[in-house]
């Protein structure tokens, strides 16, 4: 039951915050190198986001991984949509793609 409860909540998050990234820690206190990657990233580009710790509540840690069917945190997603975790975050970073995606999003 409560599955379904952290399913839903994890989609209306993700539906009212144009950016939202899952992460441990917090944007002020990432708890984990991957996670503190992409809050510089995204503070780079001055994207105004919201964090969701994980380290608080293991319902959400795993219910977001069930919810993307990917493995690992953080997860960041733009406007609804499911963009990647640190690995891709950097690379879309380094060529220019996630300014370009955040741009075409109406985000920037």
């Amino acid at each position: 039951m409560s599955g379904i409860l952290i399913g839903d909540r994890i989609k209306s998050d993700i539906q009212n915050n144009s950016v939202i990234l899952y992460m441990k820690g917090n944007a002020e206190m990432p708890q984990c190198g991957f996670s503190a990657v992409v809050v510089q990233i995204l503070k780079n580009l001055n994207v105004p986001f919201k964090a969701v710790d994980v380290l608080v509540d293991p319902e959400t840690r795993q219910g977001i991984k069930d919810f993307s069917n990917w493995p690992t945190i953080p997860q960041l997603y733009v406007k609804g949509e499911f963009i990647g975790g640190c690995d891709i975050i950097r690379e879309m970073f380094d060529n220019g793609e996630l300014k370009t995606l955040m741009t075409e999003k109406g985000v920037l």
